[in-house]
């Protein structure tokens, strides 16, 4: 069997729905046909888990059988072989999700070496942004990539010196509909200056929309619309945007190689 291709979701700052993401993103993949497997390295919060764990629980309790990928939560109190994890979820799995705390951390950093597509979501907006590059005030132009940039190129730089493979840097624009228009240019054309800098793409995430925190206790997703009872066209909406979010990977088909990424630039 050809080698899992890791997508590994990360982000130093909180609240940017990286969770939430990742985890729909594993279960729609699964949903697709794809052998799935999902890793949480926050073992605080631990959302990733407890999303699939209440899906199981879901599962158990109406008695169906629902797209479900395998699934870890990673405690190096107990075990801290992150590479014995990883290899262990890959073997069964053509793809691997890993959901990584929004804080800086060690285990986060290894796993980002094994990205193969390297998901960073961000609320549309100048804070989040100033996460991966700094902008003028006056003029809202980039003066310089941030520190995550800079921890994202030496990481990249890193797996393409020890295994040769490259890594597609994917910035997910979330909550798009709910910013002001001028606000939402201004952030766009200052990210469409930096992708270029620091080579990443750019592609639509998911809306703020409430129907993702009421979906949480029981583990469902926008595309279990049979379990859901009462669908309206917010619901329809939402999953679209769910699809077109995972389209916009543009991950391998099974057994193929991943596409080219985005050459990075230094600086």
């Amino acid at each position: 069997m050809a080698a899992p291709h890791f997508i590994v979701f990360a982000n130093e700052k909180g609240g940017t729905g990286k969770s939430t993401t990742a985890v729909h993103a594993a279960v729609g993949l699964a949903a697709a046909g794809r052998r799935v497997g999902a890793l949480d390295l926050d073992t605080r919060q631990r959302t990733l888990g407890r999303y699939l764990d209440n899906r199981a629980a879901s599962m158990r309790r109406l008695g169906a059988e629902l797209p479900m990928p395998m699934f870890e939560t990673f405690d190096p109190a107990k075990d801290d072989n992150l590479e014995g994890t990883l290899d262990r979820l890959g073997a069964d799995a053509e793809i691997v999700v890993v959901d990584t705390p929004g804080r800086d951390d060690p285990y986060a950093r290894a796993a980002m070496l094994r990205a193969d597509t390297l998901v960073t979501p961000i609320n549309d907006s100048f804070v989040d942004l100033d996460l991966i590059g700094e902008v003028d005030p006056e003029t809202y132009k980039i003066r310089r990539p941030s520190f995550y940039a800079e921890l994202v190129w030496n990481s990249r730089t890193q797996r393409a010196k020890t295994t040769g493979a490259s890594v597609d840097w994917v910035v997910l624009r979330n909550r798009l509909q709910h910013i002001e228009a001028k606000n939402m240019r201004r952030v766009g054309q200052a990210l469409d200056e930096l992708s270029r800098r620091v080579g990443f793409r750019i592609i639509p995430g998911l809306g703020e929309r409430v129907i993702y925190r009421e979906l949480f206790p029981k583990g469902l997703t926008l595309l279990d619309l049979g379990q859901l009872g009462e669908v309206g066209l917010s619901h329809i909406a939402a999953r679209q945007e769910l699809r077109e979010m995972i389209a916009g990977f543009g991950l391998p088909d099974e057994g193929e190689s991943a596409p080219a990424p985005r050459a990075a630039a230094a600086g």
